[in-house]
């Protein structure tokens, strides 16, 4: 199992619009990501689908919406549609019904993934772009 990295470079994304001082186009962010300027791009669309950015007009950059105060790490996962709700754990398909463990192990895993997927995501909820923020210009001074 593992989380999209759209997930962490939209985090990324959305720090380095924060943090720089300068104008932040996709290919000064894809420098630092170290990735295609057209993936920056692209993650930078979906963030401003969600409202948490907006991009100037002929190659100005972007820039946030709200405040890093405002904006949670669940608001930044749900924004690159990293998982549907539920989802974030595939359960095997087309185990053996005539063995007990086969028959009834997708079922019982449906009782407690789904649980665990929301616990996650209480914890995402209790973070903000703030945080990440602070961290990031907190490791810059020592």
């Amino acid at each position: 199992m593992q989380i999209s990295s759209r997930f962490t470079v939209a985090i990324h994304i959305l720090a380095a619009l924060e943090i720089s001082n300068d104008v932040c186009t996709s290919e000064v962010i894809a420098g630092s990501i170290q990735n295609n300027p057209v993936v920056v791009r692209r993650i930078i669309g979906m963030l401003k689908k969600a409202e948490l950015v907006d991009v100037n007009s002929g190659g100005g950059g972007a820039y946030l919406l709200k405040p890093v105060e405002d904006i949670t790490l669940f608001d930044v996962y749900k924004a690159v549609d990293v998982v549907e709700d539920e989802k974030l754990f595939q359960i095997h398909e087309n185990t053996n019904q005539e063995c007990i463990i086969g028959a009834n192990i997708q079922d019982v895993l449906m009782l407690m993934l789904p649980k665990a997927q929301s616990a996650m995501e209480e914890v995402l909820k209790s973070y903000t772009m703030a945080d990440i923020v602070a961290g990031i210009l907190e490791k810059k001074l020592n």
